[in-house]
């Protein structure tokens, strides 16, 4: 059966899963016998409570599970961060990929867990670690160090030790006043619950932790 001239719809242009875009833009439906006819569209608060509560969502999802904020207290981490400091930490990463030396980590305090210390990662599990007048050796090889300036250095020793399995040798930044892997020992694994990864405030300090 032919249908009059006057029933087609010849501005349309190719649309997806029936619809069709007029040439002004409007959003139409084209139903079986070429007649358009517009789309009902959601009222604009209810389209707006929806994607609030999406993104509310997302956000308690990212920070439960992904991410963290803290706040750093103290100045062990200078000159990377200081104090008051907020930043990012993923509490995820560490399911996926190891501990690997260099990471700047949170970690409940050995001597007491209901403290938490942020901490760089010097040794891993098997290292063989030293400390000689400042000079930090791993596996005998003397370590590289741009992230302690020459003003945040000292000359502490410590004899010979290797990192026992499980278990992580750690240090401040800031050598002369941190309290450290040299005070109060290795940490734990399971005492270590994310990796610091992005200060977000003040915007002067803002960027990735290395």
């Amino acid at each position: 059966m032919r249908y009059p001239e006057s029933m087609k719809v010849e501005d349309k242009l190719p649309g997806v899963d029936g619809g069709a875009s007029t040439a002004n833009g409007t959003t139409r439906e084209v139903d079986e016998i070429g007649i358009s006819r517009p789309r009902r569209r959601q009222p604009l608060p209810i389209v707006w409570a929806r994607d609030i509560a999406i993104s509310v969502l997302a956000s308690v999802v990212i920070i439960t599970f992904l991410y963290q904020p803290v706040r750093v207290e103290g100045t062990s981490m200078l000159p990377r961060l200081e104090n008051h400091d907020r930043l990012f930490i993923n509490k995820f990463v560490y399911h996926f990929e190891a501990i690997q030396r260099g990471d700047v980590i949170v970690f409940h305090y050995p001597r007491d867990p209901r403290l938490s210390y942020i901490k760089r990662v010097i040794a891993i599990p098997g290292d063989r670690v030293e400390i000689d007048r400042g000079q930090v050796y791993v596996n005998g090889r003397p370590l590289n160090e741009p992230y302690v300036p020459l003003q945040y250095r000292d000359t502490r020793s410590m004899d010979p030790q290797v990192v026992p399995p499980g278990e992580y040798f750690v240090l401040g930044d800031h050598r002369s006043i941190a309290s450290d892997s040299r005070d109060f020992g290795m940490v734990a694994r399971t005492l270590i619950y994310g990796k610091a990864e992005f200060v977000y405030w003040p915007s002067r300090d803002a960027g990735f932790v290395r």
